[in-house]
């Protein structure tokens, strides 16, 4: 027997078909990202729990995440996107600590540590992110011994990036500085298909990484454009001689 089964019908079966399989893949013992973080040590029990109570939401180009002395109600897990973390200094400014991306967990030592954020979280770009709240964590945390281990590592890389960080404030140039942080992006965002760098900052966060002022961090780019190191189309800023680049950034 043939069944009439309408547009309107088969375009709306597809619509419920595609919205099981996003609503399967969003589950966290389902989701790819949490192989990159602390979350994998979990068991599935333990992430279905914080599957339920996670809540997913999408985040647009500048919308801040959470501020620096916020208390946190639980952590926020990058499904897509890049965030900046900063700290405001003494003189007003924000400095770029780390950039987070896709898999990385924001706002977990605050957590695990009960005390306030000590980084603002703003979206580089248009971002998709999961909030879990504390309870989630804490709990497993006492719990699961596998995954606080996890946690205690990743506290510990956080640490050892923000020792290089004070190193090379202190030994390297502003130029040094730059030339790395341009290496930096291409290791870790990539490029796009004629060679520009895929995550395009402006030139105030570029400064803000590498702790300078942004006019000092526009006249040091153009050095290095002049010298055929990099080449820029607008904000676009793209590596043409990498190895040069890398010998400027280690300082030979």
């Amino acid at each position: 027997m043939l069944i009439n089964i309408s547009f309107r019908d088969s375009l709306f079966f597809a619509t419920f078909i595609f919205m099981e399989e996003e609503i399967g893949r969003s589950r966290c013992e389902n989701c790819i990202v949490r192989k990159f973080n602390s979350l994998k040590a979990m068991s599935k029990e333990e992430l279905k729990a914080v599957s339920d109570s996670k809540v997913s939401r999408k985040i647009k180009k500048g919308e801040i995440i959470f501020d620096e002395g916020e208390k946190l109600a639980g952590v926020y897990c990058v499904r897509d996107g890049v965030s900046k973390l900063s700290k405001l200094s003494e003189n007003g400014k924000d400095q770029i600590v780390k950039l987070a991306s896709k898999g990385q967990v924001l706002g977990q030592r605050s957590v695990v540590a009960e005390e306030s954020a000590n980084l603002s979280a703003t979206a580089v770009n248009d971002m998709e992110i999961c909030f879990i709240p504390r309870e989630a964590i804490t709990d497993t945390l006492h719990k699961n011994p596998e995954f606080s281990y996890e946690v205690l590592q990743t506290m510990a890389h956080d640490l050892r990036e923000a020792d290089d960080v004070i190193v090379n404030m202190s030994q390297k140039s502003v130029k040094q500085r730059i030339a790395q942080a341009l290496l930096y992006l291409r290791e870790n965002f990539g490029e796009d298909g004629e060679g520009y760098l895929l995550l395009v900052l402006s030139r105030e966060d570029i400064a803000s990484v590498v702790g300078t002022a942004t006019e000092s961090c526009i006249r040091m780019l153009s050095e290095l454009r002049k010298e055929g190191l990099i080449k820029t189309s607008g904000k676009r800023l793209s590596i043409t001689d990498a190895r040069k680049l890398k010998s400027l950034a280690d300082g030979f």
